[in-house]
């Protein structure tokens, strides 16, 4: 059984890649960058499910691309990476995750994020 189809909560995925994306290298510990890793990629990957055009665009077939080379499981940190390397990768799985929402907004004619 499928169930309900995932909604797309625009406002906590707003708010949550905000605040990682305040998050400051320098005070920030690697609990911390773990801790929110894994909630940035379920919603990258939420994301990624929606029909967002990529079809027909290809710069947002591109950023598609590049998210779902982000979550590849061989692709994420592991607990031998070096701090800066998971920062670096939270970072941009946060900023691609905003830029998809970007266009999941305009696509379905919702609020700016």
């Amino acid at each position: 059984m499928d169930g309900p189809p995932a909604v797309i909560d625009v406002e906590a995925i707003s708010s949550h890649t905000d605040s990682v994306l305040t998050m400051r290298m320098d005070s920030s510990t690697r609990a911390d960058i773990d801790g929110v890793t894994p909630a940035i990629v379920r919603q990258l990957n939420s994301l990624l499910g929606e029909d967002l055009g990529a079809e027909d665009d290809p710069q947002v077939r591109e950023l598609v691309r590049k998210g779902n080379n982000l979550i590849d499981p061989k692709n994420r940190p592991t607990e031998n990476t070096p701090a800066f390397g998971a920062f670096l990768y939270l970072r941009d799985a946060a900023t691609l995750t905003r830029r998809l929402l970007w266009i999941y907004t305009e696509r379905n004619g919702l609020g700016t994020p």
